[in-house]
C-alpha cells in the first residue's frame, strides 16, 4: 500500500479510536454526574463537596470529639432480601458498612438505606464528621460523598486510599458486616 493511503488508514483508525474512548468516559458518568462503571479505576485527587485525606488525617479526625464517622461502601452481593457473604470483608475500626450505596445509580431503596443510616449514624446532625472509604482506586467513596452533599451534610471528607493505605500503614482491621437492610 502506499505511504499515502497507510497515513490515511491510520488517521482513520486514531479517530474511530479516540471517539470510541470518548464516547466510553461519557458513559461512565450518569447524567447526576455519578461515576456509573469501571468503579475499580483510578480516581481524581478530590472529591467535590469533601476534603481529601490520608491516613494520618483520618486518625487526627477520630481523635475529635465528637469522633468522625466512619462510612465504608465497599459493594457486597445481595440477592432475596439479604447480603451474600461472598468473601471476607475487614474494615476500619468503628466503621459503619453501608454497602451498595456508592453505586453511580441507586434506585429507592439502596436512596433510603444510604440515607436512613447517615441519619441515624449522624443523630441528625447534618455538620457531623463523615469521612466515606473503600478500596484505592474506588469510585464508590467518591460517590457516596458526592451522594451525602446532596443530602445535605457539609462536613464530609474522602479518604482515597481506603482500606488499602489504613492495611498498608499497618493499623488494625476488624471483620466487616453490612448495616441491616433495608
Amino acid at each position: 500500500m502506499p505511504p499515502r493511503v497507510l497515513s490515511a488508514l491510520s488517521c482513520l483508525a486514531l479517530s474511530c479510536l479516540f471517539a470510541s474512548t470518548a464516547l466510553a468516559d461519557g458513559a461512565l458518568f450518569s447524567a447526576d454526574g455519578y461515576r456509573s462503571g469501571l468503579y475499580r479505576s483510578p480516581t481524581p485527587a478530590t472529591a467535590e463537596s469533601a476534603i481529601t485525606v490520608d491516613t494520618a488525617r483520618v486518625q487526627t479526625l477520630l481523635e475529635q470529639q465528637p469522633p468522625a464517622l466512619l462510612i465504608d461502601v465497599y459493594k457486597r452481593p445481595f440477592l432475596n432480601g439479604q447480603f451474600i457473604a461472598s468473601e471476607a470483608h475487614a474494615n476500619l475500626p468503628g466503621s459503619h458498612w453501608l454497602a451498595n450505596t456508592g453505586d453511580g445509580e441507586l434506585d429507592a431503596q439502596w436512596s433510603r438505606y444510604f440515607s436512613r443510616h447517615l441519619e441515624r449514624l449522624s443523630n441528625g446532625d447534618r455538620q457531623r464528621a463523615i469521612v466515606f472509604y473503600c478500596r484505592s482506586d474506588c469510585w464508590l467513596s467518591w460517590n457516596a460523598v458526592k451522594r451525602a452533599a446532596a443530602l445535605g451534610y457539609s462536613r464530609l471528607y474522602w479518604y482515597r486510599d481506603g482500606l488499602d493505605a489504613w492495611e498498608n500503614a499497618g493499623l488494625p482491621v476488624v471483620s466487616a458486616t453490612p448495616e441491616a437492610f433495608p
